[in-house]
């Protein structure tokens, strides 16, 4: 920064000094410049000897009277000079006062210049330790900030390793949990095994039993099947072989018989057919309406009365119909086969389950 150089003593009083002394100049001008102007006084030497030649003629008191109005010529003279050198002097000491007062203006102004150059000087001091301080606030802020950097630098880095670190021990802990997991699906996968072996065991015992319950029941059934046969045989053959009035009582008789024993075969065929729903329970009873044609085929199935669920009374339904026709009602006289174009049946799981 550049500093204005302070001047010195010397430097301070040269221009004072040469108004100063111009200003002597002038005056002095100014009174030769007067006393040129000053009207020409009449000569006093040919008064004097006008005097004389007349103190020549005259008394002594003229003499005296004369002598004394020299002397207040004189004197006056002497008084104008005297008032001249006056104003003379009091003209030199305005000079000298105005050289004074330019002089101290002049210091003043010096003053002025000088404190002014100090203001300046201190605003400029003020300025540069303002810009001192900004630029070491802002190198504050550059280290603060190459601080925070190396921070966030540090904080990136153990928050990167343990990122690593815990991605590391979530590997570890996947491969052993795939691990455990495998050994647990084996587990399953053999428990599962041995499960659907038993299953399958027990499977094939059901089948194997329920085949023995079927080849059973379709023994039972054949062999009331063949009885009724048998029984019908034998009352056509009694009905043929004997008098007439044996054969209507016969007939009566056998005809009694026949129908039970139709009702008991309409339920061995119904049973043969029959498919057992999850829901059938012991106690359950529905009646079937059931139709048929002289040849003993089945027309029409429905419920008259349900038994209250729905799934085995359709079941039930479905067994009747898939008896189809009954062979053993050919031949039946019209009043024996009456009672079976349309009738009423009772079915419960015991009685298809036979």
């Amino acid at each position: 920064m550049h500093q204005q150089r302070e001047p010195s003593a010397s430097e301070s009083y040269f221009w004072p000094s040469v108004w100063a002394i111009g200003l002597h100049i002038l005056i002095f001008g100014m009174l030769f410049v007067s006393f040129a102007m000053t009207p020409d006084l009449p000569e006093a030497k040919p008064i004097v000897q006008a005097t004389l030649y007349q103190l020549k003629s005259k008394s002594q008191a003229t003499t005296q009277t004369n002598q004394k109005i020299a002397g207040e010529a004189k004197k006056s003279a002497a008084r104008q000079t005297e008032v001249e050198q006056m104003e003379q002097k009091k003209v030199e000491q305005e000079a000298i006062k105005a050289a004074e007062q330019k002089k101290e203006e002049a210091a003043q102004k010096a003053d002025d210049a000088k404190k002014s150059d100090e203001a300046k000087k201190a605003d400029e001091a003020k300025k540069a330790d303002e810009a001192k301080k900004a630029d070491d606030a802002k190198k504050a802020a550059e280290a603060k900030k190459e601080l925070a950097d190396i921070a966030k630098k540090k904080a990136d880095d153990e928050a990167k390793k343990a990122a690593e670190e815990e991605a590391k021990q979530a590997a570890e802990d996947a491969k052993k949990k795939i691990v455990e997991d495998a050994k647990k699906k084996a587990a399953e996968d053999a428990k599962k095994k041995s499960e659907a072996d038993e299953a399958k065991k027990k499977v094939a015992e059901d089948a194997k039993k329920k085949a023995a319950a079927d080849a059973a029941k379709k023994k039972s059934q054949d062999a009331a099947r063949k009885s009724a046969e048998d029984k019908k045989a034998q009352a056509l053959a009694d009905l043929l072989s004997d008098t007439p009035q044996r054969q209507q009582a016969l007939a009566d008789e056998q005809g009694d018989e026949t129908a039970g024993s139709f009702d008991d075969l309409i339920r061995s065929r119904a049973a043969e057919g029959w498919a057992r729903p999850p829901s059938a329970r012991k106690g359950m009873t529905v009646v079937l309406q059931i139709g048929m044609l002289p040849d003993g085929t089945v027309t029409t199935v429905t419920v008259a009365k349900s038994s209250g669920d729905g799934p085995f009374d359709a079941s039930a339904v479905a067994a009747v119909k898939n008896i189809g026709r009954l062979t053993e009602m050919q031949g039946m006289k019209p009043s024996d086969f009456a009672p079976y174009r349309s009738f009423k049946m009772t079915f419960t799981p015991e009685d298809l389950a036979l």
